[in-house]
């Protein structure tokens, strides 16, 4: 195998892997939306509101991404949906428990790392072997787009997303 092979290969497995692993997360979410109120109410309680329109367009996302990056298509923007997705988890659920994520807390080393990996993967495109090549765009010519789009998109839509919805919630001092 090749050099250009190789990197081809590396970047159809972390698409796949990517795609499977946020796909997993839909999945989990549809099972929870379709339940009752309690992802609804969980989003509620992070200040996020109102909290059914957040589940149905995480769970949404997380169902809708894994398609485009399968096949490599609009990488950039895949990666991005990723990447802001794990930014307003990171800010909104894991910041406050530190950074190692263990049984007792859920710090924000697996979301950064994925909203890192996301920006990374998504400035480097779909690879030869990907749709976005078939069709020309978002190729390894075009880093500057790719990383504009992945981070625009990904970081400048979750901050965004978060000063227009988030309202974090008031801790008593006690707590």
């Amino acid at each position: 195998m090749g050099n250009v092979d190789a990197l081809n290969f590396a970047l159809l497995l972390s698409r796949v892997w990517i795609a499977i692993m946020i796909f997993a997360h839909g999945y989990r979410h549809v099972k929870s939306v379709k339940a009752g109120p309690g992802m609804a109410n969980w989003f509620e309680s992070l200040g996020l509101k109102p909290g059914w329109l957040h589940a149905y367009a995480v769970t949404g996302t997380e169902i809708g991404i894994p398609f485009l990056l399968v096949f490599g298509l609009l990488t950039p923007f895949a990666y991005a949906g990723v990447c802001a997705l794990m930014v307003v988890a990171w800010l909104t659920n894991h910041l406050r428990n530190g950074f190692f994520l263990n049984t007792s807390t859920e710090g924000y080393e697996y979301v950064a790392t994925v909203a890192f990996v996301s920006l990374t993967l998504g400035t480097l495109g779909g690879g030869e072997w990907s749709l976005d090549n078939a069709f020309n765009i978002f190729g390894f010519d075009k880093y500057g787009t790719n990383l504009a789009i992945s981070l625009i998109v990904g970081v400048g839509g979750a901050l965004a997303f978060l000063a227009v919805f988030w309202r974090p919630p008031k801790r008593d001092a006690a707590s």
